[in-house]
């Protein structure tokens, strides 16, 4: 059973590990100009917007700067100190 929750839980790290990247690259397609346009640009809209989208509901940008993204990058990583700390918190349970 433990062995089971280390690999849900390394299997959650890396599902995360892998969005955060797909956030980064999504936020310098915007220095690109047209790259929202390409297949890639709108496999990556239809895929980070939706949890970009819920953070530029409550931060409005400063000028041309947009801090939403930051805040989701922010917020990705205090679900994965989540995600461990349940983890680790079902193992202690479990043994």
């Amino acid at each position: 059973m433990v062995n089971i929750l280390i690999e849900l839980g390394e299997l959650s790290l890396n599902v995360i590990d892998i969005y955060r990247i797909l956030l980064i690259v999504y936020f310098l397609m915007s220095w690109l100009p047209g790259a929202y346009q390409s297949t890639i640009g709108q496999i990556l809209t239809r895929i980070c917007e939706p949890f970009v989208g819920f953070f530029r509901r409550f931060i409005p940008p400063i000028g041309f700067i947009s801090l939403a993204g930051l805040a989701a990058l922010f917020s990705l990583t205090l679900i994965e100190y989540g995600v461990i700390t349940l983890i680790n918190f079902l193992i202690r349970l479990v043994v």
